[in-house]
């Protein structure tokens, strides 16, 4: 997927809203805004959005000294799912079908952004998705990936999401490698958040070598390219993993929530729409 210009306004509020929690005074939170601004007249449009993402979030850590902007709001977003996690499996085991009312759930959790969001309400959107219907809906063919393939590469998104992708790993009856970053990008999982939700009980952990925030296949490392291109059908969570494998022939599955304008235009679904997305490249 392109970056738009609707993009633009969204790049410079990231920057200054990671340029205030890595701690930066108004000078350089000013320096930040000043620097991203130059480094969007050199964007090329037909550049994907975590490209910049990427740029940006490497120069507020670089200016600022902060390792991890995002470390105290990943460590509260994981708190706050893992209070969720009993009634999400509580309402999986209730269900009449237990792997749609978890998919619901690792798509609800997909509302722990901070790339798009300052705030959410983590509750209300669980009660949500799991009653509202899906804009797309491949569900029928994740099914049919599910029950003819020995193993699946989940790709990972943001810290406190992995609770509610937790819920839906156990559900299945392959064994998963869950894919982390390599390193901070906004609030997108590493190792250590994968651990902290309980990840390491039901699937194997790596990191794909990477701090760009989505999956940006270039930048990430040999290990986990090898393992992309093996893998039969990958899972990837989230809007950044969307923007920047959409146009990738792999045997993926999008699971996500359409949180803007832009992205719920490029995929032609209204804005909050619930995404189950087969990619061309997965055999139906």
């Amino acid at each position: 997927m392109h970056t738009h210009l609707d993009c633009y306004p969204c790049f410079l509020r990231q920057a200054l809203s990671a340029a205030r929690r890595a701690g930066a005074d108004q000078a350089l939170q000013h320096a930040i805004l000043v620097e991203t601004m130059a480094e969007l007249q050199r964007l090329p449009l037909d550049t994907t959005p975590p490209r910049m993402a990427e740029t940006i979030h490497r120069l507020v850590r670089t200016r600022t000294g902060a390792v991890d902007p995002y470390l105290a709001a990943k460590q509260e977003a994981t708190r706050r799912a893992l209070d969720l996690y009993p009634r999400l499996i509580a309402a999986i085991a209730a269900s009449a079908d237990p792997l749609e009312t978890a998919v619901r759930g690792a798509i609800a959790g997909n509302i722990i952004d901070f790339g798009v969001f300052e705030h959410y309400d983590l509750e209300a959107t669980l009660d949500r998705v799991l009653r509202q219907p899906f804009a797309i809906d491949d569900l029928a063919v994740l099914r049919a990936a599910l029950a003819r393939v020995d193993r699946v590469l989940y790709l990972g998104d943001n810290a406190g999401e992995t609770v509610f992708d937790r819920a839906l790993i156990e559900q299945l009856d392959q064994p998963v490698t869950y894919v982390c970053k390599g390193g901070p990008a906004i609030n997108d999982a590493t190792l250590e958040d994968a651990r902290a939700a309980g990840l390491d009980g039901c699937a194997s952990l790596v990191d794909n070598g990477s701090d760009a925030v989505g999956t940006l296949l270039d930048r990430c490392s040999d290990e986990f390219r090898t393992r992309f291109a093996a893998a039969p059908l990958i899972i990837a969570k989230g809007q950044a993993n969307y923007e920047s494998l959409s146009e990738v022939e792999a045997p993926i599955v999008f699971l996500l929530q359409a949180k803007c304008g832009v992205i719920a235009d490029d995929i032609g679904v209204p804005t909050g729409g619930l995404i189950v997305k087969a990619a061309p490249g997965l055999a139906r």
